[in-house]
């Protein structure tokens, strides 16, 4: 007997591993969602490849639950279909590949950077370029031929700005600065510090260098920029400019490396920065794509990413467009929309 006839659930594990979240799903080979399980982030360049894999089967072990599957029995299905924050270089994917192999959830595994799962997320098939801006910004290109363009994504030290934590620390920065002297005044230095209902932003940093606000919080400020912006303040707005202006030029060169500047060709936003889909930064990205890549299709997604995972799997299981319309309808909001 072979060993494919001892998965319990023909199909696919996705999981989703974010730099502040983790989403698990069960899938079948015809496209239906029959568990489920989210945790926390996935960092494995701080606290280890197989400690940060090993943290994850709590989540498959509930998924599994939830699908009526035998607890610890192995393999659980078909198909591993990984999408991983942090999982910027070839070595790195090689590591992670081995550490989920091994815990034996599949039958064969696949890891990627989380920004493939977007782009499969935002498109039909293997062509297109994503965006991610969540907690950091990245983005790749693919070809049906497998050629793609991507970048190291390691943060300042390739080059890297913006994204939810990068706004969040540049707004502190600036906020910072302002009570003290040593910038300009912004509306950013009170309203920071009444959204945590502190003084200015410098009590909030105090706060959370003394630990008596969780750094975790910073995200929020994010938020804050936005209000900000929305209320004409000039700082804000250069910020949020300076981030359009990053997730564009990223597109763009990814398009011409790939021979696509001058094809439609769908530029996939995605990322809780641009899932939100606020219109200062939307109409900032979208006038600019249309300025630099006139044909660019830019289209938002803010489905959850464990969907491009999920999709990526039925893919590799030969799967049709049955299968890939029944797993979108299970999520809500699964269809990109455009920009």
């Amino acid at each position: 007997m072979s060993r494919r006839q001892h998965e319990q659930l023909p199909g696919v594990l996705a999981i989703d591993a974010g730099n502040s979240k983790t989403d698990v799903a069960l899938v079948t080979a015809d496209g239906r969602v029959l568990g489920t399980a989210r945790g926390g982030g996935f960092q494995p360049q701080l606290d280890g490849y197989e400690q940060t894999v090993a943290a994850l089967a709590p989540l498959v072990e509930a998924a599994a639950a939830q699908a009526g599957l035998a607890p610890g029995a192995t393999p659980l299905t078909s198909h591993v279909s990984a999408c991983l924050a942090n999982a910027d270089l070839p070595v790195e994917e090689q590591r992670l590949h081995a550490a989920l192999a091994a815990h034996g959830w599949g039958i064969r595994t696949t890891v990627a950077n989380d920004t493939f799962g977007l782009l499969r997320a935002g498109t039909d098939g293997p062509r297109g370029v994503a965006v991610v801006c969540g907690a950091g910004i990245n983005c790749v290109g693919l070809l049906p031929d497998g050629r793609t363009a991507r970048w190291p994504a390691l943060g300042t030290l390739t080059g890297d700005w913006g994204g939810g934590g990068g706004l969040a620390s540049e707004a502190m920065w600036h906020a910072t600065r302002a009570e003290d002297g040593r910038g300009g005044a912004t509306l950013l230095s009170t309203m920071i510090g009444a959204h945590f209902g502190l003084a200015g932003a410098t009590a909030v940093a105090e706060s959370m260098h003394l630990g008596h606000l969780d750094r975790d919080r910073l995200h929020e400020v994010v938020r804050v920029l936005f209000a900000a912006a929305e209320a004409g303040d000039p700082i804000a707005l250069q910020l949020i400019d300076r981030q359009a202006d990053e997730i564009t030029r990223l597109a763009v060169i990814a398009l011409t490396r790939l021979g696509l500047l001058g094809e439609p060709t769908p530029v996939v936003l995605g990322g809780g920065v641009l899932a939100a889909r606020r219109p200062l930064l939307i109409d900032n990205v979208t006038a600019r794509l249309a300025a630099a890549a006139p044909l660019a299709e830019p289209r938002i997604v803010v489905a959850p990413p464990v969907l491009g995972a999920a999709l990526l799997g039925l893919d590799q299981l030969g799967a049709g467009p049955d299968a890939q319309q029944r797993l979108r309808d299970a999520y809500a909001d699964s269809h990109p929309v455009a920009a």
